[in-house]
């Protein structure tokens, strides 16, 4: 919970720096894109910028080749390199989901899931965006998932929104309201 709480501070002060100089979108790309290199266990990325057995001078060097392998304006790569003295980078992936969900509420963008017995097709699935659109009054961006357990119909998730219009959820409110009369 901490490390979320913080991420957000850090996450709130480069957004605030971005809209000053119309960047945010630039530095969001930038911290995905990092972050996308984060999580790839390949590569060592975290290992290099977060081990304390490796110098900080190091870990500097390190930092600065990910900021200019990302586009990094010189107000991002003094952010990284904060982050790389403050011993923060640990958190830098939460910190590139902030600002992302920062810029998506400026912009009225929501994420959401749709889960189905059985794969949608792309007309199915743009009525359904449109409809979730006209609900919540914002852009929905649309995950797809099959699950067979809802047996049919679907499960649209947007923020705290769900519309469960499963078979199997219906089967269990048949079910309960049978043992509700016994």
């Amino acid at each position: 919970m901490k490390q979320i709480i913080l991420a957000k501070r850090y996450a709130k002060a480069i957004f605030s720096l971005g809209k000053e100089q119309k960047k945010v979108e630039a530095y969001a790309k930038a911290l995905n894109a990092i972050a996308g290199l984060f999580k790839d266990e390949k590569l060592g990325l975290e290992d290099a910028l977060v081990n304390p057995m490796y110098p900080l001078e190091a870990r500097h060097k390190v930092m600065a080749k990910v900021a200019k392998s990302a586009k990094a304006d010189k107000t991002m790569t003094t952010f990284l390199d904060l982050l790389v003295e403050k011993k923060r980078v640990d958190v830098l992936p939460e910190i590139a989901a902030a600002v992302q969900e920062m810029l998506d509420s400026e912009e009225n963008i929501s994420h959401g899931s749709v889960t189905s017995a059985i794969k949608l097709d792309k007309a199915l699935l743009g009525k359904i965006q449109a409809t979730l659109e006209k609900i919540t009054g914002n852009k929905v961006i649309l995950e797809t998932q099959v699950d067979p357990s809802i047996i049919g119909g679907i499960v649209a998730k947007v923020g705290d929104l769900v519309l469960d219009g499963s078979i199997r959820t219906q089967l269990n409110g048949l079910k309960e309201s049978i043992k509700g009369r016994e």
